[in-house]
């Protein structure tokens, strides 16, 4: 994995952090994204400066995350894999009960939906020059239906998108893997959601390495993965 680039957005705590920390290891230069440069900060220097690039990009603003994709590229030379990760939930009660105000959802529908968009948008043009991997962050959630949950109805749209870019990369090289999560110990869940199994970051960042791993002739297309007793 030596010298191999990935950029990883939501790169700031969680999943994202964790994935950076595992893929470095792993010997991969990283460029972390988040909404603000000096929350990676202190990541990229604990990664070593010559093999981590701190940016700041909103992914659901297309001038700043394509942006972002371009520096990674001037910094490294090439991008061989992004992780498209990005992702927020708020209360989406379709009757009002636990949210009032339903702008509430405009900020999570264009980070989840929109962000993951642009993210991939910006950087297939880089992968498809290496042959590379697109990662994107579902969710369980995007497999089965949650009652009142329009964060469910974002992941299933994340699903969908990426079986679309799946078959668009046809013939290109390109892989695609969708990393859905159950349960996991980030700052998104309710309180009821942690009274419950869940998964540490570091067990999904094992299942995106486990995917960035696998030879150019293997597409790990889907992984879920769940704490042990999560009921769908």
């Amino acid at each position: 994995m030596d010298d191999r680039v990935l950029l990883i957005t939501g790169a700031s705590r969680g999943l994202g952090a964790a994935t950076a920390r595992l893929a470095a290891e792993a010997g991969f230069k990283v460029a972390l994204v988040a909404r603000r440069a000096e929350s990676v900060t202190a990541l990229a220097a604990e990664l070593g400066e010559d093999r981590a690039l701190a940016l700041g990009a909103d992914v659901g603003d297309w001038p700043s995350v394509s942006g972002a994709v371009t520096r990674a590229v001037e910094r490294f030379g090439r991008l061989d894999a992004a992780f498209a990760n990005a992702g927020i939930g708020v209360g989406t009660s379709f009757f009002g009960d636990d949210d009032p105000d339903p702008r509430a959802w405009e900020e999570m529908v264009r980070t989840n939906v929109l962000g993951a968009a642009y993210t991939a948008r910006a950087v297939l043009p880089a992968l498809k020059g290496t042959a590379g991997h697109l990662l994107i962050t579902g969710s369980v959630a995007g497999r089965y239906i949650r009652n009142a949950s329009l964060y469910s109805a974002t992941k299933w749209a994340v699903t969908g998108m990426a079986g679309a870019i799946r078959e668009e990369a046809v013939g290109t090289g390109v892989r695609v893997t969708l990393i859905n999560p159950g349960i996991t110990d980030t700052d998104i869940l309710t309180d009821e959601q942690r009274t419950k199994p869940m998964l540490a970051a570091g067990d999904v960042a094992r299942a995106v390495l486990y995917a960035l791993q696998q030879p150019p002739s293997v597409d790990v297309n889907e992984i879920m993965v769940r704490p042990t007793g999560q009921v769908l």
